[in-house]
């Protein structure tokens, strides 16, 4: 019987460890400390992915990954590494790259919504505690009940005003709104908006789907973020990743088992999700983890040490590599005995030896076989990529940002119809009610009208008819309507 065709990793003794296409939805995790060769590990990977057709995506921390979409080139140190490996020279090539940018400025911008990033998410990105968090969720159930589109920070920030003014008439039905807590969730929003938070929610919002393409010669798209500043708010990073992968468990349908994934996601510096998070966080991870496979996606967690992830989650991981580790204190000799028990064992190797005897560019691999059992670990030596080493140039940059085929599409920001035109279009229906004869204080709830996310001055365009928000509210109360599982993460599909 012939060997099925793999997604080669690595070489040990001369033979091809790779991956089964048909088991790469079951998971996986690349591990090691800083510097042992990690990055190059994950290239290889999504060359191999999209060279069978699989888009994948993931996050650029280092801002070194860009060079996927330009053909490598021989060099003496490759050369060298070809001797070791038993590889043949590699054919050069580059990769069809779509980058994206939360900001917009490395590439296509990539947005959300507040309704669909949901509150449990949202409570994590204002750093909010429990009972605050509790009240930023009764503010998404009342802005659902009145037909509210949260699309923005400034619908967030008009409902806050919104639910202040109204306490009295809303804390019986929906409880308490406390001050303190409206108070933090202000605090929390001024502050993401102070870190340019603004930029990441709006319309249009992206569609999963166009994730999921292929190029015309039927390779898998390559999506890179361009993580490298990003990577400085942790929270924000961890959050946005997390919610895209919810939207593609919510979006997409069951499939069951295929001959290959219809989509990779690797999550960079995974620990960053798992810090300081709440149990009901680290429970809708592994609820994700455990059922988007049978949706065709893969997730490749990437981190310093297997011990960051939670032990219910790593167990869902099945396709290992395990770069160097050091042990330089007894926290770091547990460290690496627990990393050596989650292979399967191979009586040639001392694992928990070995691991910290590998070199840059050396892995310990486990691997699941057909019948989705793990493979005895084995010791390889990484293959070199076809992709250039590095970062793309600026010009080679600047080319990808000009020949996206999504810019047209989320390049220019949209201002939809919202929960803030909605609330600002009743707050001038009530004060051109009001009687012109009489001389008195502008109702309360005015206050709408103020948001530090809108120039001073600024003024809607044309003034909504009572008649159309109606309409509009009445025709968007499907797309509220919170998707499988509360949004899974507490947000709602489109």
């Amino acid at each position: 019987m012939s060997e099925e065709p793999r997604i080669v990793v690595g070489y040990s003794s001369g033979m091809e460890v790779g991956i089964l296409p048909q088991m790469a939805n079951r998971h996986g995790l690349i591990a090691g400390a800083t510097g042992t060769g990690k990055t190059v590990t994950l290239k290889v990977l999504a060359e191999g992915f999209s060279s069978i057709g699989v888009p994948v995506f993931l996050a650029d921390v280092k801002g070194d990954l860009s060079g996927l979409a330009v053909a490598g080139t021989d060099s003496p140190k490759l050369d060298e590494r070809l001797k070791l490996t038993g590889q043949a020279m590699p054919d050069f090539t580059g990769f069809p790259v779509q980058m994206w940018d939360l900001a917009g400025v490395k590439g296509t911008p990539i947005r959300t919504t507040v309704s669909e990033l949901g509150p449990m998410l949202l409570s994590r990105v204002l750093e909010l505690n429990d009972t605050q968090g509790s009240v930023l969720t009764l503010l998404f159930k009342v802005a659902d009940d009145r037909g509210l589109l949260l699309r923005d920070l400034k619908d967030l920030n008009s409902m806050m005003r919104f639910v202040d003014d109204h306490a009295p008439e809303l804390n019986p039905i929906y409880g308490t709104f406390a001050p303190a807590s409206l108070g933090a969730i202000q605090r929390g929003l001024i502050n993401l908006g102070q870190q340019g938070g603004d930029a990441y929610f709006g319309d249009p919002a992206l569609e999963v789907a166009d994730l999921m393409r292929t190029d015309v010669s039927g390779k898998g798209i390559v999506n890179i973020l361009a993580a490298d500043q990003l990577i400085n708010q942790p929270r924000i990073y961890a959050t946005f990743l997390l919610w895209l992968l919810s939207d593609l468990f919510e979006t997409l349908p069951e499939v069951g088992d295929l001959a290959k994934p219809k989509f990779v996601f690797f999550f960079d510096e995974a620990h960053l999700l798992f810090d300081d998070a709440p149990k009901a966080l680290t429970d809708k991870v592994e609820q994700v983890a455990r059922l988007i496979r049978s949706k065709g996606v893969g997730v490749y967690f990437i981190t310093q040490n297997p011990i960051d992830i939670p032990e219910n989650i790593l167990g869902q991981l099945g396709n290992r590599v395990q770069h160097a580790l050091r042990a330089f204190t007894p926290k770091d000799q547990k460290a690496v005995r627990s990393a050596a028990e989650t292979f399967r064992a191979n009586p040639k190797l001392d694992v928990a030896t070995v691991i910290q005897e590998l070199v840059t560019g050396e892995a310990l691999m486990s691997f699941l076989d057909q019948e989705g059992a793990p493979t005895m670990v084995e010791r390889a030596l990484i293959i070199a990529p076809r992709s250039q080493f590095g970062p793309a140039s600026d010009s080679d940059l600047a080319t990808l940002r000009a020949s996206s085929l999504l810019s047209a599409k989320y390049g220019t920001r949209i201002d939809m119809i919202s929960a803030y035109e909605t609330l600002l279009q009743q707050t001038q229906a009530v004060a051109a009610n009001a009687p012109a004869e009489v001389d008195q204080p502008a109702p309360k709830n005015t206050k709408a009208v103020e948001n530090p996310y809108v120039k001073e001055g600024t003024k809607m365009a044309t003034k909504i008819a009572r008649t159309t928000a109606t309409v509009i509210a009445a025709k968007i109360g499907t797309e509220i309507a919170r998707g499988l599982l509360g949004g899974i993460f507490g947000g709602r599909k489109r």
